[in-house]
Order: C-alpha cells, then structure tokens, then sequence
C-alpha cells in the first residue's frame, strides 16, 4: 500500500470505530434525558422511584459509552496532522473554526454538565438536575452539528476566498447555512434515535426473554424505545433521500456514481476544468456502501412498524423469540450508520476538499513504515478500545437495574432542600 492508502484507510478505519460511539452517545441522551423528567416529576412514590431507577441503568449505559468514546475522540484529532498536514495548511482559517468549537463543546461543556449530572445525585435540587442531562443532549448535538459544519466544508466549501495557496474564511453565515451540511445533520441526528431507540427496544425485550421481575421497568423502556425507533426510523429514509438533490447540485460524479449513470460524462466535464486526472471514486465501495445503507434502513424501518403492532398486543413481552429477535436487529442501525459514512466520504474522492484540495495533495510528508506502524496502531487501540465498550456495556446491561452504580449509595429518601419531594440518595458511587 502507498503512503497515501496507508493514510486513508487509517483515518476511514478509526472514525468508523469513533463513530459507533458517537451515534449511540446522541441517540441515547435524549431518552434518558426523557427518563429521568417523567421520574423527577412523577407524584406517586413507588413509581418515581422505578422511574428513577430506569434512569439511573440507562443512564449507566450511557456513561460507559461517553467515557470510552471519549478516548476515541481525542485520537481523532491527532491525525490532521499525524496524516493530513496539506488539509491544515490549505483549509486550517476555515475548517479549523467549527473544529475548535465542536472540541470546546464536547469536552468542555458537555463534559462538564455530564459530570455534575453524575456527581449530583441527592445532591442537586431536582430541577436543577434534570436540566443538567438535557444540557448534555443540547450540547452533545451541538457537537455534531460543528462537526458537519466542517465536515459540510470539505463536501461543499463555501464562504471562502484562497489567497497565496491558502483558503480564508470571508463569509461565516454561508459556512453555517451549509445545505450540505443541515440536511447531513437531520439524517445524522434521526439515523442517531434510531440507533438508540432499537438499543433501549432490544435490551429490554432481551429483559423479558429472560424472564425478568422488572416488569414495569422494562416494559417502560420497551415502549419508549420502540416507539422513538419507528418514528427516527420512518423519518430517517425521508430526509436521507432529501440529500440527494443537494448531491446532484454540489457533487455530480458523486451521484452519478450512486444512481449508476453518467459517470463518462462528469469525468470528462472535470477533467475540462481541473485538468488531467481520475476524478471517478471507487464505485464499488461507494454502490455497495449506499446498497447496504438503504436495505438494512429499510429493513430496520419495517420491522420497526411491525414492533410497534407486536408492542401494542404485549407479544414483545410475552414471545420470547420475538423479544429475542428484537434484541437481535440491535447492531442493523450501526452498520447502516458506518455505510451512510462510507458513501459520504469515499463518494467525493479524490478531493479532500472539494474542487480545491485532492487527498494525494494533502496527505503528510511521512515514509511509508512509519505511516504503516501508525495505522496498525491506531486500528489495534481502536479495535480494543470498541470491543472494551461493548463488553461492559453487555456486562452492565445482563445485571439490569440492580447492578446500577450510577447515583448508587445509601437507602433515598427526602431531599430537604426539595420541596418536591424527588428521592436521592446520600452518597453517590464513582466509577
């Protein structure tokens, strides 16, 4: 492999990972954000306080998930100039601006209110805390729209002027109203609930197929995640194909490439303005990778609906092969997710940025062993580092509510600083 393949299927390899973290991280938020509302507020004791502890086993799931993901993040942002020093060079007074300020987000703002929301069990007044996890959802995707606003940049770069060989930022509202970038962050954010929704669906329908006794536990977060699921699901088919008419206008070999006709024609049309070169990316990867996105979609759309059917005739609950054929379509949204990231990526190849910057211009000046020991390393921490998630996240979630550390401590009882009588416990566990 060249340096250039080295480079590439590196950092294709280790955002891939990343981003199984990532699209669990926002589509599981928001509903233990919901979780924990309707616990806050619920009246009648005994069921605050199995609302709560449905928060407090989801919400375990969830940290594991952040903190893991975590580690993952920060190594992502080592490789734009481990790999990538022409794109910081050309690009670095445009697309450094979103990047720094998705870091800031992430693991300033975000981190800091997941942290006061774990720590603030029986410590914090209710509406405080509560509002403590929605901050966290705001901000996690907050995060991800400046990364698809920069990402949107290297798709489709606008508000820019290049001076000397250097690109530089002249027109910021363009930059955020990106369509390349807005209609990327719906699908994003809906392929993301749904992912988390189908989690939530499946490990509670795994809970009754083992015949659990937190009946009403489960059978909350089954509704909650079967529902969020279908709804993500249906509405996640409908702005994907919304892409495709900003795709037609901002990258036509890139879909040409997907709807499988005119290809000759774009490669002679850039060759006319670029100049010599192949401009047609691999079609194989990129059809395949959009062949697989569009079945499992619609494959995890279907049997969404038809869960929704199962769930209100209470078969999730009572079938233990549906319940277990539930649990098992719970990888489907990710892999779909991974091929969406391939034929968004791969599809504007060989530009990095595009019309501006090609991967073979932007790639660091570094040998070829070198670049081959980084990405042997890289995709071995990478690997380790998502199979160390998905055990303890199997572990925790085999224990169910009773193995829940999350707010874990002495027996709850009336927080005297609440009028509203939300339980908390007075010692809080630390992972």
């Amino acid at each position: 492999m060249s340096a250039v393949d080295l480079a590439r299927f590196q950092f294709a390899a280790t955002t891939s990972v990343h981003w199984l973290f990532v699209i669990l991280t926002m589509g599981l938020v928001p509903l233990v954000a919901f979780m924990h509302t309707r616990a806050a507020y619920t009246r009648d004791p005994a069921t605050r306080a199995m609302r709560e502890r449905m928060t407090r086993f989801w919400g375990q799931l969830y940290v594991v998930n952040y903190a893991v993901g975590i580690v993952t993040g920060l190594v992502m942002e080592f490789q734009f100039g481990l790999g990538w020093s022409g794109l910081s060079r050309f690009a670095g007074n445009v697309f450094g601006a979103p990047l720094a300020l998705e870091t800031l987000i992430a693991f300033f703002a975000e981190s800091t209110f997941l942290g006061m929301w774990i720590f603030g069990w029986g410590r914090l007044r209710r509406g405080v805390h509560v509002t403590l996890i929605w901050l966290v959802a705001l901000t996690a995707y907050a995060s991800a729209f400046w990364i698809l606003i920069a990402n949107g940049f290297l798709q489709h770069p606008v508000g820019y002027e290049v001076r000397d060989g250097t690109a530089h930022l002249t027109d910021f509202g363009a930059l955020l109203t990106n369509a390349n970038a807005l209609v990327a962050l719906g699908h994003v954010a809906l392929a993301a609930l749904t992912a988390g929704g189908i989690f939530v669906a499946g490990i509670s329908a795994w809970h009754f197929a083992k015949g659990t006794q937190e009946t009403a536990l489960f059978r909350g977060s089954l509704r909650l995640g079967v529902w969020v699921g279908m709804l993500a699901s249906f509405f996640v088919i409908i702005v994907g194909n919304l892409q495709m008419p900003v795709i037609r206008r901002t990258q036509p070999m890139k879909a040409a490439v997907i709807e499988g006709g005119g290809v000759g024609e774009e490669q002679a049309r850039l060759v006319a303005r670029y100049g010599p070169g192949d401009y047609v990316p691999w079609q194989g990867w990129v059809r395949n990778a959009m062949d697989l996105m569009t079945i499992l979609g619609n494959t995890v759309s279907t049997v969404m609906f038809i869960a929704v059917f199962l769930l209100l005739k209470d078969l999730l609950v009572r079938k233990r092969w549906l319940a277990y054929l539930m649990t098992a379509i719970i990888p489907l949204p990710f892999i779909a997710s991974v091929g969406g990231w391939v034929v968004r990526e791969m599809g504007r190849q060989p530009w990095l940025v595009y019309g501006e910057l090609t991967v073979d211009d932007a790639v660091s000046d570094v040998g070829t062993g070198s670049l081959a020991v980084s990405c042997a390393l890289f995709v071995a921490i990478f690997v380790a580092l998502a199979a160390t998630n998905w055990t303890l996240i199997a572990r925790f979630a085999r224990r169910g509510p009773d193995g829940a550390q999350l707010g874990a401590g002495d027996p709850p009882g009336e927080d005297p600083r609440d009028t509203g009588g939300a339980e908390a416990g007075q010692t809080i566990a630390v992972f």
